[in-house]
């Protein structure tokens, strides 16, 4: 028998685990710093990281500045804070959704398939709980294309999730080279950074016809457009073949 298995003696019962249930000042204390997050993340997401002081989210909450300081050390702490809670789940969730397609697949990866994997399932949050996700989409969307400050964030949360869609990409198009791939990615994020700020401009131009917080038409349409556009391109990157 190994040394690191020892046998359980018959009809010995396995041990009781109690889950620890926080006592009241516990919770009182997630209560205060779930309002003061869900406060900010409406702040950011309305004026941007600049655009938000820590008395604008304390009058917000109803709070004193004083309270908030108990909590969070400054801005940078309470705007950290926001990305901590919402971007591993994004991040969790897009990374499952492109393994799970990437087993069904198999050796049959499509660029719209991949899309669909990586695009979707943000877009699913947006349309199930918008009241949870709407915000954050908007302070992602800002991120995604600030220098500074939005470059770390995208970078600390959610390379892993564009690598990996590469790698998909790669598998479906194994004649691209990679140079093309990365600059189709660079469209596709772009798209989704707009996506993702509902600026209501796509309502105005069409008159109605359109809105740019109808994510149903945008999860219809997306990964079609997109897949057509990293063929395009592809195709247009092979080198040509000199006649003899």
């Amino acid at each position: 028998m190994s040394t690191l298995t020892k046998a359980k003696p018959q009809g010995a019962a396995a041990p009781v685990r109690r889950t620890r249930v926080p006592n009241h000042k516990a919770r009182v204390k997630e209560a205060s710093i779930a309002r003061i997050l869900d406060a900010a993340e409406q702040l950011f997401s309305e004026f941007g990281y600049h655009g938000v002081t820590l008395k604008d989210v304390a009058a917000r909450v109803g709070i004193s500045s004083t309270l908030i300081h108990y909590h969070f050390k400054g801005k940078e702490s309470i705007f950290e804070a926001v990305w901590a809670r919402r971007a591993p789940v994004s991040a969790r969730n897009r990374l499952e959704a492109m393994r799970r397609y990437a087993e069904e697949a198999g050796d049959k990866v499509t660029v719209e398939g991949a899309l669909h994997a990586w695009i979707d399932t943000d877009l699913n949050v947006q349309l199930e709980d918008p009241e949870q996700w709407a915000a954050f989409g908007k302070i992602a969307a800002q991120a995604n294309s600030a220098a500074g400050w939005g470059a770390e964030k995208m970078t600390k949360y959610f390379n892993p999730v564009v690598l990996a869609l590469i790698d998909l990409l790669k598998k479906a198009m194994p004649e691209c080279d990679e140079e093309t791939i990365f600059w189709g990615y660079h469209f596709v994020s772009g798209a989704m950074t707009h996506n993702m700020a509902r600026t209501g401009r796509l309502d105005e131009l069409s008159h109605g016809l359109c809105s740019s917080s109808d994510f149903e038409s945008i999860r219809k349409h997306m990964a079609k457009f997109m897949a057509a556009g990293f063929h395009a391109i592809c195709q247009a990157s092979k080198p040509t073949r000199k006649k003899k």
